[in-house]
Order: structure tokens, then sequence, then C-alpha cells
């Protein structure tokens, strides 16, 4: 929500992994389609990243045979492991195209106009990076070479080249609150939302393509089913969610959550691809939905101000900030409990933010306190409280596992 209104892959495992992606997918290992003459940024293009996999034991984590998958979305990279949604977010699963990037964390921070440039290593900031009014999350390109700045108030998106930290030419955007990814690479969807609008764009040009207007108030986070084939979409002014066809483009289902004054936030599937999370600042807790039904959600009570998610690098668990408390919940994906919490000392307001490649910290902006929290996975405990500019929000920990973005802060498959 707008303060004024989130060890390299073995060689061989890529190349197999790439290989079954072409045969099953071919249209999401192709070429990009050109780039007119002054495109902002080829790096945006919606190419397949390579060690893109289909579904073969061969791409599998656990090496164990993969079931066969429904028919997803044409042109979308198979899952690694149907069973699990995440299994491409291993710890050294990095792509091949990230693997020379350095790391770092982006931190946009709203009420700055900046972009604070955080060495994990040091704990320091190293850059600051001017950029557009109210940026709002940093969000990384479904191919994962460019990362774009939501220059929301500024009706712009920055790039950034994660390979050498350089901000490029914005691209005109307008109202771009959050961004993400069809599972094809083909639109960037932009939450638009003061705008009320869902914006389907060319991924690589940024042109749109198609503009869907919608009766709820505020939309902005959204996941993916596992097929691809729809999305669900929270809508946090109004207290509504919207399930959204991916190929049609058009809104299937709408709902309001049965709570007055409910106001979600970040919405994130769980592994096994059958049940939604959605966190609700409002509600102190995560509306537990089936998407495919899109039956009236259940609540699940973990903090006050429950507002981001994150997955564990091992699939197991969840990560919820509690931004009114400072606080993380902790829920587990087996028991569906939420019964662990670690608490930030001295308190703050952890919002959007990340896990580090390699599964051992979590990253989380602290938005009314103008700092950034590094928290140690193993129990909670603070490893650093980094001062920022001011409002910091959308924290994009960068590179992280996976074969393709669909966006936000880094919603990687």
């Amino acid at each position: 929500m707008a303060i004024t209104q989130h060890a390299r892959a073995g060689k061989t495992l890529a190349a197999l992994s790439l290989a079954a992606c072409c045969a099953l997918a071919p249209a999401a290992c192709g070429a990009p389609p050109a780039a007119p003459s002054g495109a902002p940024s080829v790096a945006g293009a919606p190419s397949a990243p390579e060690g893109s996999a289909g579904g073969s034991a061969a791409g599998s984590p656990t090496g164990s045979p993969a079931a066969a998958a429904p028919a997803g979305l044409p042109g979308m990279p198979a899952p690694l492991d149907p069973g699990d949604l995440y299994a491409a977010d291993r710890p050294g699963l990095l792509s091949p195209v990230v693997q020379s990037f350095p790391s770092r964390v982006y931190v946009p921070n709203t009420e700055s106009d900046t972009v604070s440039v955080i060495d994990p290593a040091t704990y320091q900031v190293v850059e600051t990076l001017h950029v557009g009014r109210q940026p709002q999350h940093v969000v990384p390109s479904w191919d994962l070479r460019t990362l774009w700045v939501n220059n929301d108030l500024g009706n712009s998106l920055t790039p950034i080249d994660p390979a050498t930290g350089a901000a490029g030419r914005p691209v005109d955007v307008h109202d771009p609150y959050n961004l993400y990814f069809t599972p094809d690479g083909k639109y960037a969807v932009v939450m638009a939302s003061k705008d009320r609008q869902l914006v389907f764009r060319d991924a690589h040009t940024m042109a749109v393509v198609k503009s869907v207007p919608v009766d709820c108030a505020g939309v902005n986070h959204a996941d993916f089913s596992p097929d691809g084939r729809y999305f669900v979409v929270s809508c946090e002014f109004s207290g509504d969610l919207l399930k959204v066809d991916t190929a049609s483009m058009t809104v299937l289902a709408e709902q309001k959550l049965p709570m007055d004054g409910a106001m979600p936030q970040d919405v994130k599937i769980a592994p096994d691809g059958r049940t939604w999370y959605i966190a609700d600042m409002m509600a102190n807790g995560l509306w537990v939905l089936n998407g495919d039904t899109f039956a009236t959600p259940t609540l699940l009570p973990t903090g006050k101000g429950a507002h981001g998610l994150y997955v564990s690098r091992d699939s197991k668990k969840m990560y919820v900030s509690n931004r009114g408390e400072g606080s993380i919940s902790l829920l587990d994906f087996a028991t569906g409990t939420a019964d662990v919490k670690w608490r930030i000392p001295g308190g703050g307001s952890p919002d959007m933010g990340g896990v580090s490649a390699d599964g051992k910290v979590l990253w989380l902006s602290g938005r009314y306190n103008a700092e950034v929290y590094a928290l140690s996975t193993d129990d909670g405990h603070l490893l650093a409280r980094i001062p920022v500019g001011s409002g910091p929000h959308g924290l994009c920990v960068y590179p992280q596992p996976g074969r393709y973005s669909l966006g936000h802060t880094g919603v990687f498959r």
C-alpha cells in the first residue's frame, strides 16, 4: 500500500532443462521480436531464460520422476515438479542468465524518489539511484535480465541492468503501482491502482495490448495458477479479489472478502498449487482460498498488519511480514498453521522483500522507519538494520534462483 494511499545450477541440469523446455514449449524458447530503434531495454524482452525446463525427471532437483502435468498456458515452460511450484527456487539453482550478476538488494524509497542499493555481504548501502516519483516496487523481468522500478506517480518504469547496476532511460507507463508477467513471457501486467485497470503490455516494448477496467479499488498484488491459465488479484481499497483469465485477458469472477474494512495485500499460491494465501493488513492474517472454485475464503490469523508473503527455499514455510507489530509469522505449509513468530528487536514496520539466494537471510523493508531488516532464517534473529531513504517499500533481492520471473519483488518458477 502506498504511503500516500513487494550457487550456480549445474551445467548438465541447465542443458537438460533447456532441451526439455524447447521440446515441450517451443514458443517459450524462441528469440524475442526485434526491438524498435531506440527501444529502452532490450533486456526486458520475453526470450526464455537459459536453463528453462520441462517436467522431466532430469530437470527435478530431487531427481524423482514428475507426474504428468495438465496442459498449461501455451508457451509457458512446464514445471520442474508438478507437486512443488517452487522446485526451481532451491539454493544454488541460479539460471545461467544471472550467475554473473553481483548480489544486491534494491530498495525503492517512495518518499525519496530513490533506490538504495545494498551489498548483502557488508550490509552497507553502496549506491543511491535517482528514479521517478514515488517508486513502489523493483520487479525482475520475465527473462531475468532487467529490473524494473515502478515509478507510480512518475508514470514511468526505470530499467536497471543488474549486471552493472546502471539505470537506463525511463519508459512511459501510466500508473505502474505494481508489475507482473504472464507465465508465457508475452505480456507485462501493470497493476494500475488509481486508474482501476489491469493493463496488459508487450513485455518487450511495454506498448499497451489491452486495458481491462475493474470494478474494485486498488488492484495491487497477484499470483498465477499452476497451469498459468488464470491469476488472482487483490484489491486493497475495496476489499475484493479478482480471478482473471490470462489468455483472454478478462475478469472471470469477483468477490468481496467476508469482513468489513478488509484490505488485502500480497498474494501467494502454496507449493502444491491447490491453496492460495492473501495477506490482509486489516484482518491481521491470511485469507485461505481455493483458486479453482473461488469460494469464500477463511481467515488464518498471523499478526497485526499482515502484508508480505515469501516462500522458503525448501518450500516448507512461508514468511509473513506483520507490518503493524514488527513481527514475522512462519506458516507451515504441511499443517496450515502459523504458530511460530519472530519479533524484530525494538519493533519496526516490516513490509515487502525477499529471501537471499542461499535461503539463509530474509530481507524486508521497514516502511515507516526508513530502514531495511536482514533476519536469519534459522531462528529469526536480526542480522542487520540498515538506514535507507524515506518510505522503503517493494524491496528486491537479486539475483535469486528460478527459471523465469512472474514479477512483483521476485516470484520465480
